[in-house]
């Protein structure tokens, strides 16, 4: 990849992060996002750095192997980033946010560990799939990585309890929307408990997972 194309992305990046910010879905210095590059390196945030405010020249630089190249030092959760990508080849980004309304449900004790949030929307289906919940780990727990990696494959998105959410997209646009679309839908989920609201059917499930496949 050309130092333009990868200066590009890294605009990319601080654009959308800061777009996150501002709209209240994640705070602080919490949350991280990466990119795989053409020559299976990564451009990854830093560690304790805002998303709302992120210089593009400082985005961390790494190698195929996760060696520091250049930038500041990445996220400490770039281990979560490197389970997701082992396992799915296919993604190109990946967003870890610690977004209010994602992190309430996993914090619920009924939710289904295998798929937390039900079929309540069409683009729910076609963005995010199934959701299956990460055991609480403490953070920074190498044993953490090890649980997302025994979901990665099957999922493009799982749930950390008490933490957050962990979505990978075949690029940093799809990774953005379907990060923002779990965010919406567990706003959904937790206005409509106990309402027994009316979600999509197997059949229906069925039909937009053939019609929109994911990455």
């Amino acid at each position: 990849m050309s130092l333009h194309d990868q200066n590009i992305l890294r605009d990319q990046i601080s654009l959308l992060g800061k777009s996150l910010f501002d709209r209240g879905l994640t705070m602080g210095s919490s949350g991280n996002i990466s990119v795989r590059l053409d020559d299976g390196g990564w451009l990854m945030t830093p560690t304790n750095a805002c998303l709302g405010r992120l210089d593009p020249a400082r985005i961390s630089h790494l190698d195929d192997k996760g060696q520091l190249l250049g930038g500041d030092k990445p996220t400490k959760e770039q281990f979560l980033h490197m389970a997701m990508y082992a396992e799915r080849p296919q993604s190109g980004a990946i967003v870890h946010l610690h977004s209010t309304h994602s992190v309430a449900v996993s914090c619920l004790p009924e939710i289904d560990q295998c798929d937390c949030i039900p079929p309540l929307t069409a683009y729910y289906v076609m963005r995010v799939g199934k959701l299956p919940l990460v055991p609480y780990h403490m953070p920074g727990d190498p044993k953490l990585g090890d649980a997302v990696r025994g979901l990665a494959g099957k999922h493009s998105a799982v749930l950390l309890a008490n933490h957050g959410p962990v979505v990978a997209g075949k690029n940093l646009d799809a990774a953005v929307y379907a990060t923002e679309e779990l965010e919406e839908t567990a706003k959904l989920y937790l206005l409509l408990r106990g309402q027994n609201p009316r979600g999509l059917t197997p059949e229906q499930v069925a039909d937009l997972e053939a019609k929109f496949p994911r990455d």
